[in-house]
């Protein structure tokens, strides 16, 4: 996670984007200077992002104006309809066009079509197709026809009516876990500011969304059985500032929303280091029964939660019991990592109870790659935050764990974590990983980056955001974007598709959008701006 606290895939068939099919040899290459290139103007197909697995320009396209309908099928399928319903909103917004969403799969339009036989896809994955008398999107599942309007609005041009290229795209996710992180522990947010995220994250076809709830410096949800966590927990946040807590309603609401763009969400309560706050609540959670002050620094490593005590595994129950009750995906996150202030043998003790709490609760563990070191629970799934100067046993204990089939979430401080600086002028952010400028965030390849870890054993990729120096939603969105856009294709596009220079241009290509929506990226130098 953070130091001072913390096979190919199938073939890119781009026919109508040669810039897209480029050896993979070229694609790794951290010493390239993409950002040297001029601005190419990209053919629609071209700008796509993620890279999908094949797109073909064939024919006329189809004209997207004022009388355009969104068609949801024959049958009165209400999934469908809230996925039609949704794309109307998003393409309204740039628009302004009516955009009706009628039942029906006759006519012209935009047409959503499930079709449980539909080859190519798999569950996520979809057909798009358009031509004069409309635009098809077809897939096994909603989630891949939610993904397919998400693709569309990258054809529909930003201003609003205009054409829609003729051709055919056919697409499916490399890895299942797709995920981004925000940390609302250190600096307090609120929830209508995560669901912006959610929105931002999803247009690209990312999938998880990890939410880490707790740490020294705040605890940021209620739990009924521990009302103090929330009320005297979350009342401080680094800096000194007022932090804050969301309520179970409000936690439901984001789940709600996310849910409905098909993203799922990870809660992580992290244990049993990174707890001042719950100690600072709870004198009894402390060995020697006193409550230390809140906490606003950002030191790490110095908390514990008192692993001989019974009174903490009631805790550890309790709280881990009520959030799996409001979480509906199957992941609970139990930390485990930077548990200095916890002897080596407690510390497996401590996460051989909780991971057993988890799987009561009916829910699979996730934990930072440090539960590596213990004993890992059957199926628990492990998240590796190393780096490229990471001990060589702390990676040989990662290697072991996968080959003992534990899956893997990649998560390396010095290409995905969005807190740490893109260049010394930076402002916010942290160094101690490196600094992460956009190519070398992109530039790696997630099924062959852990030597003697198979593909097979890849979960998927996750970009976390920390937030010891990030306090405002600017803040926020200048150190994410438009790196996260490289872990949304990272996450998604074929092995073949990993080009820097393809990549660059597209991403340069999606600016636009991105002014569109306001969102406050960064203008890196090494990507060649429009």
């Amino acid at each position: 996670m953070r130091v001072l606290r913390r096979t190919l895939g199938a073939l890119l068939a781009f026919a109508a984007a040669p810039a897209l099919v480029t050896a993979c040899t070229s694609a790794h290459g951290d010493d390239a200077r993409p950002g040297d290139d001029p601005p190419v103007a990209l053919a629609p197909f071209d700008r796509l992002l993620p890279a999908p697995v094949s797109a073909r320009t064939d024919g006329p396209g189809y004209s997207f104006g004022a009388g355009t309908v969104i068609r949801t099928g024959r049958g009165p399928d209400e999934e469908v309809r809230r996925v039609g319903e949704l794309l109307a909103e998003q393409l309204r917004g740039p628009s302004g066009l009516p955009l009706p969403v009628v039942d029906g799969a006759q006519g012209d339009g935009i047409r959503l079509r499930i079709d449980e036989g539909a080859q190519g896809v798999g569950d996520e994955g979809y057909r798009l197709e358009s031509d004069p008398t409309g635009i098809t999107l077809t897939a096994r599942t909603p989630a891949g026809l939610f993904h397919a309007g998400q693709t569309l609005r990258q054809l529909v041009p930003v201003a609003g009516p205009g054409t829609v290229p003729g051709g055919t795209v056919t697409d499916r996710p490399r890895f299942a876990y797709r995920g981004a992180m925000v940390d609302i522990a250190r600096h307090h947010f609120s929830v209508d500011q995560v669901k912006r995220y959610v929105d931002q994250l999803a247009q690209y076809k990312v999938n998880t969304l990890h939410v880490h709830l707790t740490d020294d410096q705040g605890w940021r949800l209620a739990i009924d059985s521990w009302p103090r966590l929330a009320e005297y927990g979350g009342g401080s946040e680094v800096g000194g500032g007022p932090g804050g807590h969301w309520t179970k309603a409000e936690y439901r609401e984001l789940v709600a929303y996310a849910g409905q763009r098909y993203v799922d969400v990870v809660p992580e309560i992290d244990m049993p280091g990174h707890v001042n706050a719950a100690l600072a609540s709870y004198p009894e959670l402390n060995c020697d029964g006193k409550a230390p002050e809140r906490y606003t620094g950002v030191k790490v490593g110095f908390s514990s939660l008192c692993v001989a005590k019974e009174r903490t595994y009631e805790f550890v129950d309790e709280v881990l019991g009520e959030l799996a009750e409001l979480t509906p995906g199957r992941y609970l996150h139990i930390g485990g990592d930077e548990a200095h202030a916890t002897p080596a043998a407690d510390y497996a003790a401590f996460m051989d109870r909780a991971q057993a709490v988890v799987g009561r609760h009916g829910k699979t563990v996730v934990a930072w790659h440090q539960l590596a070191s213990a004993r890992p629970a059957r199926g628990a799934v492990l998240q590796y935050w190393g780096h490229d100067k990471t001990a060589a046993a702390d990676k040989a204990a990662v290697v072991a764990a996968a080959k003992a089939g534990h899956p893997l979430i990649l998560s390396p401080a010095d290409r995905l974590y969005l807190d740490m600086k893109y260049d010394p002028a930076t402002k916010q952010g942290l160094a101690w990983a490196g600094y992460v400028p956009v190519q070398r965030a992109y530039s790696w390849d997630p099924g062959a980056y852990l030597a003697g870890v198979p593909e097979s054993a890849v979960l998927g990729v996750e970009a976390p955001l920390w937030t010891e120096t990030v306090a405002t939603r600017g803040d926020w969105e200048l150190m994410a974007f438009p790196r996260v856009l490289g872990l949304a294709e990272l996450g998604w596009s074929p092995a073949a598709a990993l080009d820097w220079t393809s990549y660059s241009r597209r991403l340069a290509a999606q600016a636009p959008r991105l002014d569109a929506q306001g969102i406050a990226f960064f203008r890196a130098p090494d990507v060649p701006w429009q």
